[in-house]
């Protein structure tokens, strides 16, 4: 069992330190582009280290608590990570209907499809692997943002159409449509892990 946390942390330490790096390449390139959808998936990308962070600290309080406290603290995580969901859904959709409303066109970004064909091939498996090793370890708040990985690869394919929309045909208005796509999914997580946490019943 000591193991399957050690790898779990280990998952973590990842997981912030690629979308860390995401992250500053998603909103370097989606500023210079004006593409909310790149800047929205850059801001999953911290909210994503976020939840790391969060798991990283959840995970480094086992076996230095109680049962009953460590039981606490997983539901205080799990919490926190629907949170961080709600926060980006939230920014995601102002900025769309602001650049719907102002007609702010984004340029293309060759930058960007490549980003997201990377995410695209690295955020299942590492979704997988932490999914795997939550089960193990009963552990819903790892479970959770083993949700949030995979999350970041289905909003990498959503983004690489927009992207691709307007790279190739000039479509420009897939940018903050693809930005809407993508607050509502995380709008859907953040609640259903929210009402997870709440449910949670302890011995």
């Amino acid at each position: 069992m000591k193991n399957l946390f050690k790898n779990a942390l280990l998952l973590e330490y990842f997981t912030v330190g690629y979308n860390i790096l995401e992250a500053l390449a998603s909103i370097y390139f989606g500023s210079i582009a004006n593409s909310i959808a790149l800047i929205g998936f850059g801001l999953d990308s911290i909210i994503e280290s976020i939840s790391g962070i969060i798991l990283i600290w959840r995970l480094r309080k086992h076996e230095r608590v109680s049962e009953h406290e460590e039981n606490q603290i997983e539901r205080k995580a799990l919490k926190y990570v629907a949170f961080t969901f709600v926060i980006l859904g939230l920014y995601v959709s102002f900025e769309s209907i602001r650049k719907l409303i102002f007609v702010e066109i984004p340029e293309p970004s060759l930058y960007g499809m490549v980003i997201a064909i990377l995410s695209i091939v690295i955020m299942p498996v590492l979704s997988l692997m932490k999914r795997d090793v939550g089960v193990k370890i009963s552990s819903k708040a790892l479970i959770a943002d083993s949700e949030e990985t995979l999350a970041c690869a289905f909003l990498s394919v959503a983004l690489l159409i927009g992207l691709m929309a307007n790279y190739f045909f000039g479509f420009w208005q897939a940018d903050p449509l693809v930005g809407f796509i993508i607050a509502i999914f995380l709008f859907r997580e953040g609640w259903e892990w929210w009402k997870e946490a709440k449910e949670m019943v302890f011995s």
